[in-house]
């Protein structure tokens, strides 16, 4: 059970028009290493966590990852909601208006529509755990992309705000990882998967 708060983690606010730059942001949403994926991935990945308190750090971060998916689809959402046909037609925005017009759906900024095989859950603490890990550093590094492309500092605010997320979470994960391998390093975690062969770890 999730308290909800009817505003933003960081607010945004976009005066321009540019449906250019939200076919780049959006893959942030929809793309391979979006917010979307990223929510889905530690929700699904905490239930088998063999330690409470990384199940609990994948809640609070899957939790996160929602509300940056909220931000992503605010911008966004601003930088289409007064474009005409000819802005989106000059920026190759149309292919999106013929099948969404503004609406917001999950794709990266390629065109390629989101799909569940983008994460992982594997059942495997450590092998999850390094996925997540490398999850981070690919959402930050598209972040640093999105920053060298687009140029209006009130984009740039909240995306250097996720960013600076990103980073955050990829140290909460290594520290997660050390956590679980301390825990079941006596254990040979690197011989059995700790969440499945509940026997040889009981």
């Amino acid at each position: 059970m999730w308290t909800y708060e009817k505003r933003l983690q960081y607010p945004v606010k976009i005066s321009k028009t540019c449906p250019k730059t939200a076919q780049l942001i959006i893959s942030q949403f929809g793309g391979p290493d979006g917010e979307l994926a990223a929510s889905m991935r530690y929700l699904s990945q905490r239930y088998t966590m063999p330690c409470k308190e990384v199940a609990g750090l994948l809640t609070d971060i899957g939790t996160e990852e929602l509300a940056h998916l909220e931000i992503v689809c605010a911008i966004i959402y601003q930088l289409t909601k007064d474009m005409s046909l000819e802005d989106a037609k000059t920026a190759g925005f149309d292919a999106y208006y013929i099948d969404h017009t503004s609406g917001l759906w999950p794709q990266a900024a390629g065109g390629i529509p989101f799909n569940a095989c983008e994460f992982q859950s594997k059942g495997d603490a450590i092998t999850d755990l390094f996925e997540d890990l490398a999850a981070e550093q690919k959402a930050r590094t598209t972040y640093d992309n999105i920053l060298r492309v687009v140029d209006d500092p009130e984009i740039k605010d909240p995306i250097r705000f996720l960013r600076a997320r990103e980073v955050v979470h990829f140290q909460r994960f290594g520290e997660a990882l050390e956590k679980t391998k301390d825990r079941l390093d006596a254990k040979n975690y690197y011989y059995a998967n700790p969440e499945f062969d509940k026997k040889l770890f009981g």
